[in-house]
């Protein structure tokens, strides 16, 4: 076996994603009505979301089965490599072991399209041919673009004005793959055209792009359906196959990890590398340190606040109950365009606040300090997302230094970064700034979250 890349055959690949709300301690507040603010129903959902992927965001069974056109499109690139960090490691002088299951090889280069894959086809299954979305950094629009193109569907993508302006070529590959990219707020629709007289100068917001996206699916008349990139249990659901993949080839070499870190917006990646191993600390007792880590800019898990709150700035997605910067928050412009989310995933929330797991909030200088040496101990120029989980796992091997621990840590490389040399570029001439988000922000927030 290569010391290096620890591969998983093809037939060994999974075959069932795991579903997580089958094994959370206290059980999920169920998501309200935004108008009634009642629980919602499988037809309040109709209007944006196919039949079989609201049946999975419902879903309590543990295993739900991977259908084989999935895995047929999964194999282009799935098994994904683990890799062991050897020269890293050597860098810091540590006795811990570090592993990354490296999710930059598919073919959008991010853990997006484990889940743009799987929503297209159900969609498709359901007779809808045309999906609707948004996205940050542009993995997710990638990703949809991708997915719609293998299954011959149309797709359009509002992409947060900031990200559409600060890079360029993510707009370009979403357009290569057929999608058609909007920068948001637009003139389009009522929720944009709203948001740039209230705020015309905005940089946007994932909020505000979600509103746009939902905004055109709920006036189709079913023609088209939403697709959503992060946050809600479908989602997270399918990138189980990343923390799943993972507990095999780490089995294959003896191991199991005693801290499992991911980077954290709306919380799909670090879903995907840590609900797996979820059961083994809450129905075994195991000792692991579930580590979600998200930017100081937007400290949703360590700074916001636990309450019921809309996902989308327009107030027209479903009430969930989350931590929540506020659904009005417009954070700044940092680089790592893709944790720039207000809330964040309802069952990494639970777990959060039920112990199961923790969070940390980094700077992006520190960020990009760790980018660096990753890049040239392991190769690799990983997304400015994915370098917040870089930077912890570092933090983590240097406390193994200093206790003389030989720890084993797993985490996510959720994506490359080729199309973020202009945050490189930022950095090595020092341009970047680290922003820690002002208290009386996250005060505002309480004003805008329902009452309830």
């Amino acid at each position: 076996m290569n010391e290096y890349n620890i591969m998983l055959d093809a037939k060994d690949m999974p075959d069932a994603w795991y579903n997580v709300a089958s094994v959370i301690p206290e059980p999920l507040d169920p998501p309200l009505h935004p108008a009634t603010h009642q629980p919602v129903t499988a037809d309040d959902l109709g209007a944006i979301f196919p039949p079989s992927l609201i049946a999975q965001e419902m879903a309590t069974e543990e295993w739900i089965s991977i259908p084989g056109p999935v895995m047929d499109l999964y194999r282009l690139w799935r098994p994904s490599p683990l890799r062991r960090a050897y020269r890293l490691e050597k860098a810091l002088g540590t006795p811990a072991k570090i592993y990354y299951k490296n999710e930059s090889v598919s073919p959008s280069g991010s853990h997006k399209i484990n889940t743009s894959i799987a929503q297209a086809y159900y969609n498709k299954q359901d007779g809808v041919m045309e999906l609707t979305t948004e996205t940050g950094a542009g993995q997710w629009g990638t990703a949809l673009s991708i997915a719609c193109a293998m299954l011959c569907m149309r797709c359009t993508v509002y992409m947060v004005r900031v990200s559409f302006e600060q890079k360029p070529y993510r707009r370009v590959l979403m357009e290569t793959y057929g999608g058609i990219v909007k920068a948001s707020p637009s003139e389009e629709t009522d929720s944009g055209k709203a948001f740039l007289q209230k705020y015309p100068d905005t940089t946007g917001s994932l909020g505000m792009a979600i509103s746009e996206a939902v905004e055109v699916a709920a006036k189709s008349g079913g023609l088209v359906k939403y697709s959503l990139g992060s946050v809600l249990n479908h989602v997270c659901l399918h990138q189980t196959i990343i923390g799943l993949e993972a507990r095999k080839q780490l089995e294959s070499v003896g191991e199991y990890p005693d801290i499992v870190i991911g980077c954290c917006g709306g919380g799909s990646n670090y879903a995907g590398i840590s609900f797996p191993f979820v059961p083994d600390k809450v129905r075994d007792g195991k000792d692991i340190d579930f580590i979600a880590v998200e930017p100081t800019a937007c400290p949703t898990l360590t700074r916001g606040l636990y309450a019921y709150d809309f996902g989308d700035t327009a107030e027209m997605t479903p009430l969930l109950k989350q931590y929540t910067l506020g659904h009005n928050f417009v954070p700044p412009g940092i680089h790592a365009g893709g944790l720039r989310y207000h809330g964040v995933a309802q069952t990494v929330a639970a777990l959060t606040k039920q112990g199961v797991m923790r969070a940390v909030a980094v700077h992006q200088n520190p960020v990009f300090d760790a980018l660096m040496l990753f890049s040239v101990t392991e190769g690799i120029v990983a997304a400015p997302e994915s370098g917040h989980a870089v930077r912890v796992a570092i933090d983590e091997a240097l406390k193994c230094k200093e206790s003389g621990e030989s720890k084993t840590i797993l985490f996510n490389l959720s994506g490359h970064g080729h199309f973020d040399m202009t945050a490189y570029e930022a950095y090595l001439n020092k341009q970047l700034h680290d922003y820690e988000l002002d208290q009386e922000v996250i005060d505002r927030a309480e004003e805008c979250i329902p009452k309830l």
